[in-house]
């Protein structure tokens, strides 16, 4: 499903769990495409989820299912603000922000569409209001809920999901708790060292990819990171996403190859609807990242 979008896609300068609006991002074209790669033999892909994981698979793809949402346009400096903390719960957004895609699909995945408002920013012409009566930080994600604005990515995927109805996100066990904290941690590390490899050789590159095969090789009861589905997910996709087909295409560096579980783990993020609905089309990310990279090598 093709959606209009408008703003940027975040740079790397710093660690981060939110896209600073001033700085971060670059101009992308008004389409949106999803894509997936077919990874898994056709018979793994038909075979069914049973058990426990089959549950959380269904509850989480009916929330993301439950409201078909049409995606508003992006608000400019000739915008007027919504209603601001008149009890509307409303997440400011890039739609192409890696940072403040973490928060939208925790809001999908919880089936929250019609609890959470989007309200995306153009982050090229963004309005001055966002910054003086919304969040002085001036960046997005920012979460407006009951009369607070927060923000940073990685502190609202848990917000949202302990605080607002809908399927857990986050694992009751506590050995793999502990575990999903050690991969949210090391998540601004993984970026960091993938991007730092864009100006070498790639064996930084190597050694994030293969912490990741690590990772996913931890659990065996589901393909992700703890198994089941969770938030440690959701903290990741938006950046394999786009380091994907950037390094396919600029380096010939297929993060796939050696790694059947990152494969494995890639083939089945695509199939989260509430995940789906909020990819970007490839090709912009690799001419984004080219723009933003290569042009300072």
């Amino acid at each position: 499903m093709a959606t209009s979008t408008l703003g940027g896609t975040i740079g790397f300068s710093q660690p981060s769990s939110s896209s600073h609006i001033s700085v971060y991002c670059i101009p992308f074209s008004t389409s949106r495409f999803s894509f997936s790669r077919t990874i898994l033999s056709p018979l793994e892909l038909e075979k069914p989820p049973s058990g426990r994981r089959a549950r959380a698979v269904i509850a989480v793809k009916m929330a993301a299912e439950a409201f078909q949402e049409v995606f508003p346009p992006a608000l400019t400096s000739a915008s007027e603000p919504p209603s601001l903390f008149d009890g509307t719960t409303r997440l400011y957004i890039s739609y192409t922000c890696p940072y403040a895609q973490r928060v939208w699909i925790t809001r999908n995945c919880k089936g929250l569409q019609n609890k959470i408002q989007l309200v995306p920013i153009n982050l090229q012409d963004r309005p001055s209001w966002y910054m003086e009566k919304v969040y002085p930080p001036n960046k997005v994600p920012a979460l407006e809920h009951n009369n607070e604005v927060k923000g940073e990515s990685l502190d609202l995927i848990k917000y949202i999901d302990s605080n607002f109805e809908g399927p857990s996100l986050f694992p009751d066990d506590p050995g793999k708790r502990e575990f999903a904290e050690e991969l949210i941690d090391y998540v601004n590390s993984f970026t960091k060292s993938v991007v730092s490899s864009f100006k070498g050789d790639g064996n930084e590159a190597d050694v994030a990819f293969d912490y990741i095969e690590s990772a996913l090789s931890k659990y065996g009861d589901g393909p992700f990171f703890l198994g089941q589905f969770s938030l440690v997910d959701i903290a990741y996709a938006p950046f394999i996403e786009r380091f994907q087909p950037f390094l396919l295409e600029v380096k010939t560096y297929d993060i796939t190859a050696g790694r059947p579980k990152l494969a494995a783990w890639i083939e089945e993020m695509n199939k989260i609807e509430g995940y789906r609905k909020t990819r970007g089309d490839p090709r912009e990310h690799v001419d984004s990242y080219k723009k933003r990279f290569l042009s300072r090598l």
